[in-house]
């Protein structure tokens, strides 16, 4: 059995960092809703939402810096042409909306709270990539 080591290690970093939000915020961490208040002009608390999303960008660009490409579990010549990515962007963004909440959100912080919205949202995100896994890998 191969450990993956990254994801275990990026799960508790979210988990952590969930976790202090809360405590000394009182906010969910839920990365939609964090991004909203920063962009919202009538949003009065965008000092901490700002260094979130700088810690969140900041975080990824360290972690492909410092961990060696072996051990991310991800090809090291990976890529996508950019129109997929931008539909995937748009896909996602409506996904959130329609969801009332981001992966984050739901998954992490609402799950966490035991809220039956974020259970519910979070076991239809996975049921939706177990479908979509399998018409990607079985029928296209």
């Amino acid at each position: 059995m191969t450990i993956p080591w990254s994801a275990l290690f990026g799960g508790m970093l979210l988990g952590i960092s969930a976790t202090i939000l809360m405590l000394f915020k009182g906010k969910v961490a839920g990365i939609s809703g964090i991004v909203s208040g920063a962009i919202t002009p009538s949003s009065v608390d965008k000092g901490w939402r700002i260094q979130f999303i700088i810690g969140l960008i900041a975080g990824g660009f360290l972690t492909n810096w410092l961990v060696q490409p072996e051990l991310s579990g991800i090809p090291a010549h990976y890529s996508s042409s950019i129109v997929t990515m931008l539909l995937a962007g748009l896909l996602v963004g409506l996904g959130t909306k329609l969801g009332n909440g981001c992966t984050s959100g739901h998954g992490i912080c609402g799950m966490g709270r035991f809220s039956i919205r974020s259970m519910i949202a979070t076991l239809t995100f996975m049921l939706v990539a177990a479908v979509t896994v399998y018409i990607r890998l079985h029928v296209l």
